[in-house]
């Protein structure tokens, strides 16, 4: 890591004046989303925001997130089995302190961005160095880190790290991450429409019908502040619901997030008889369209199909806004896949801090990761 140093900081304010002009490449590492994590983070959740410097100037960035799994209430509640109450038991036992190198709330490659071209040794130099400087620091507060992790990268850049200082880490794929691609030729929602098979344009039709007495709209930062309660009980119930978590959002996270980045974060209100009864939201990310938390009244989500008419909303969206591709995320790949994501594999690294876990961890994630049936949909003619 020739010249190369690091500093770590835990306040935006503290950041070096040129940490945005190099964090230009990713709008989810620069100071106004930073700002998001620091004010609004999940209560479970200490964010690490890391300069790396050449020859002290600043020329990459990076984010770390600390994760204590004992202040969480729930891993997920939809499914109930012993395999399920023994990966619970052995997360909160033996994994309940958690760093992650990169953002645990955000699908992608959002980890690191550098202003200049540096080579993958380099890199994976930097990213080990910085987490073991942060295992450290929270050992002289009586912290023991258990897992740390290296969050989401595209193959391309899994194969460089493993051949430097990722190769003694467990290289782990979860479920895919769905991407939608859109055609430049798309320009409209009737573009995208008329690209479907027969069978997804009749399911399309479908559900546009089911969502009639429906409002939907975009919410300004007083509506969003106006309908926090509601949109953060519609969130958890989605989120309390899903297979398995490791944070749960703070109250204010959404109206935080609506004051700090404006129009780069999106949120769409779903109103029956006046009624706020679901929700999306959406980061815009240059050309990348990002999908983030939604939620939906459970009573009415099957009547309404109030998912799927979200998932053909933001990318609607998607498209009449010139997005390059819309990236939906791990969940629901199936029905995902039948509005047009498709699957792409990405590889995370992890290590245990304690030798002999570590060695086991091959066995271990395998057994312990959820596992998700799916049949992938081909919409198109």
């Amino acid at each position: 890591m020739e010249n190369l140093t690091f500093n770590i900081y835990t306040r935006t304010a503290d950041l070096p004046n040129s940490w945005d002009e190099v964090a230009k490449s990713n709008h989810f590492l620069q100071t106004p989303y930073l700002k998001v994590l620091e004010d609004s983070a999940p209560t479970n959740m200490q964010c690490f925001f890391i300069g790396i410097f050449k020859n002290s100037r600043l020329i990459g960035v990076s984010l770390a997130q600390y994760l204590n799994v004992h202040q969480l209430e729930s891993f997920g509640e939809r499914e109930k089995c012993f395999k399920t109450t023994i990966r619970n038991f052995i997360f909160k036992n033996f994994a309940s302190h958690v760093l992650f190198l990169g953002n645990n709330m955000i699908t992608g490659q959002n980890g690191y961005a550098f202003s200049e071209v540096i080579d993958f040794s380099s890199i994976s130099d930097v990213l080990v160095q910085s987490a073991q400087t942060l295992v450290t620091y929270f050992k002289e507060k009586q912290v023991n880190i258990h897992l740390v992790s290296f969050k989401d990268f595209y193959e391309n850049c899994s194969v460089e790290l493993k051949e430097h200082h990722f190769s003694s880490l467990y290289e782990f794929n979860t479920q895919p991450n769905m991407i939608f691609n859109l055609p430049t030729s798309w320009k409209t929602e009737s573009d995208y429409v008329a690209a479907f098979s027969k069978k997804y344009r009749d399911q399309f039709k479908r559900a546009h019908k089911k969502i009639e007495g429906i409002e939907v709209r975009e919410l300004d930062v007083n509506e969003v502040i106006h309908h926090e309660e509601a949109i953060y009980n519609l969130y958890h119930y989605v989120a309390q619901n899903a297979p398995f978590n490791t944070f749960f959002l703070a109250k204010n996270h959404f109206s935080t997030f609506k004051k700090q980045c404006g129009s780069r974060f999106r949120i769409c209100g779903y109103f029956f008889e006046g009624r706020l009864v679901g929700f999306h939201s959406l980061l815009l990310n240059d050309n990348v369209l990002e999908t983030y938390f939604l939620g939906y009244d459970e009573t009415l989500q099957k009547e309404k199909m109030l998912y799927l008419n979200m998932l053909y909303n933001m990318t609607k969206f998607g498209i009449e806004h010139g997005f390059e591709k819309i990236i939906f995320g791990r969940t629901a790949l199936e029905i995902k896949s039948s509005i047009g994501a498709t699957p792409v594999q990405m590889s995370g690294f992890i290590y245990h801090t304690n030798a002999i876990v570590n060695k086991l961890i091959p066995k271990l994630f395998k057994r312990l990761e959820p596992e998700t049936a799916w049949q992938q949909r081909h919409p198109f003619k």
